[in-house]
């Protein structure tokens, strides 16, 4: 006889105006397992989350836990259930230390009215030996790496205790080996019981870490199955619907000028210490150069640098033969720069802002979208429409919030805008983070296209699989320095050794 859920979520439905986010959704959740939940951006995953964890309430449907009805107006219920969730963006008070945020609003005082913070330390230092997630308790939040931001929060969760875990997108903002540690603690966490709803994209990952899969498409689950004996081809078939290109197919590049040049370059980052230290590199019409790196040895910096969002120290910085080592980012764009961020909320939109006003961020005040210092909102809208199709952006219109969109979907807003720009030089930081299989295709399709039409594109990716198939050369960065140039038919062992401060020529040592 199979064994009984845990938890059950029966026929959930949920619409919002003009989108059918949950059509009759049966998910469940067993004691001890993960339960890796799948779908394209904008399948209805988060909503079916958020639904759990109180944030929504269902229009139809009804969730079980141990086989009895619950309600769940509130987080403050789910919590009191012992269901948890850690979001894809933190939640974490960043001026704060990291026991002060996990016993935040459930604090130990003394006689019932100062923090006993003692006694929080305590409790959060036991609680971290006892899970296998080491973190120092009088560290500030913003001081701390992001893998180690991502304990905090499990930490937060287990503190209250939680019995069910989601995680969305855990391992979106991790390195490799920080990746590898987080299933190594949610190994633990389920040796000891605890219950895990795993959100990711990355099909790898499902694999390696989940009992079960269940995909839903459109807001409607497609299938459930036992992760044993699945292939990323069959999860991404059932994703998307269709066969996907998990590698990229495309012709050799033919490389034409140099259309990016720095030279020398020297940038410091926010606590005034060198990130980028003579860094010289030079971008070609026509190719994809990669930059390979672990995450903090100064890719973000060159980034704000060669895009204007940081002053440089020293060196030269040129697009398409016009030194712009000390404009404006506006200077910058008017040169030829595209620039897809890493961080999409913080640089990459305004979230408050419709999606017609996001897609004309850079072009407002030129004709057609201006005309004599106005506004043309009919301009904006018919554009909006048109890249809203051309780039298949799904679960709004263009009066629709950016904010209101999944993350893949604000990441092909900030993609459209770039690329009908018409740049000659093209920055993609993390251009895939957090997308599902059938985005990141069309993504990696777009660069390609880019790339043929004759732009010098830049790739800044944490993720090698992706600098190995898009990049048609690949430096590697470390401690903000250039340490190493390889062709693609480099080996991940070649391009990690280097990574870590490692030569070449020590590889096979």
């Amino acid at each position: 006889m199979a064994e009984a859920p845990l938890l059950e979520l029966r026929g959930i439905t949920k619409r919002f105006p003009g989108v059918l986010a949950n059509d009759k959704v049966n998910f469940d959740l067993r004691s001890g397992e993960v339960h890796a939940l799948l779908g394209e951006n904008g399948a209805g995953k988060s909503t079916l989350m958020n639904i759990l964890y109180g944030l929504y309430t269902p229009d139809e449907g009804q969730i079980l836990l141990r086989g009895e009805p619950i309600e769940l107006g509130s987080t403050k219920a789910a919590i009191e259930h012992g269901i948890g969730m850690v979001h894809q963006h933190f939640m974490l008070i960043p001026v704060m230390t990291v026991a002060e945020n996990i016993v935040l609003a459930t604090e130990p005082r003394h006689a019932g009215v100062l923090l006993d913070y003692d006694a929080a330390r305590k409790r959060v230092r036991e609680l971290s030996e006892r899970y296998g997630l080491l973190v120092e308790p009088d560290a500030r939040v913003d001081r701390i790496t992001v893998g180690q931001q991502q304990r905090v929060e499990i930490l937060k969760a287990l503190f209250r205790g939680a019995e069910i875990l989601i995680l969305d997108e855990p391992t979106a903002v991790l390195t490799p080996q920080e990746a590898k540690e987080l299933f190594e603690i949610l190994r633990s966490l389920k040796s000891q019981g605890k219950s895990i709803i795993f959100i990711s994209h990355k099909l790898n990952e499902v694999l390696e870490i989940a009992d079960r899969v269940t995909t839903l498409r459109r807001g409607v689950v497609v299938d459930t199955i036992p992760a044993s004996g699945a292939t990323e081809e069959g999860l991404a078939r059932m994703m998307v619907g269709r066969e996907v290109l998990l590698r990229v197919d495309k012709e050799p590049a033919k490389p034409t000028d140099p259309l990016l040049v720095v030279e020398h370059l020297h940038v410091l980052d926010d606590r005034g210490l060198e990130a980028v230290r003579d860094l010289s590199l030079t971008v070609r019409g026509g190719e994809i150069l990669g930059i390979a790196g672990v995450d903090a040895n100064g890719q973000s910096e060159l980034i704000d640098a060669v895009a204007g969002l940081r002053p440089v120290k020293s060196g030269r910085i040129a697009v398409d033969g016009r030194d712009v080592t000390h404009e404006r980012a506006k200077v910058t764009l008017d040169a030829g720069l595209g620039h897809i961020p890493e961080d999409r909320h913080r640089r990459g939109l305004v979230l408050p802002f419709s999606l017609s006003e996001n897609l004309a961020l850079h072009a407002y005040r030129k004709p057609p979208m201006s005309i004599r210092g106005f506004l043309n909102l009919r301009a904006m809208l018919a554009r909006a429409r048109r890249l809203l199709k051309e780039f298949d952006v799904r679960g709004g219109t263009p009066a629709t919030p950016a904010a209101a969109l999944s993350g893949g979907n604000q990441q092909k807003v900030v993609l459209a805008r770039e690329i009908d720009g018409d740049p000659k030089v093209l920055i993609a930081a993390q251009p895939t983070r957090g997308l599902d299989v059938g985005a990141i295709e069309f993504v990696h399709r777009r660069l390609i296209e880019q790339r043929d039409a004759g732009r010098a594109i830049l790739l800044v990716s944490l993720e090698l699989e992706e600098i190995l198939s898009l990049s048609d050369r690949i430096l590697v960065i470390y401690e903000g320095r250039i340490v190493g140039e390889f062709p693609p038919t480099a080996t991940e062992e070649e391009l990690g050794f280097a990574m870590t401060g490692g030569r070449r020529d020590e590889v096979a040592a």
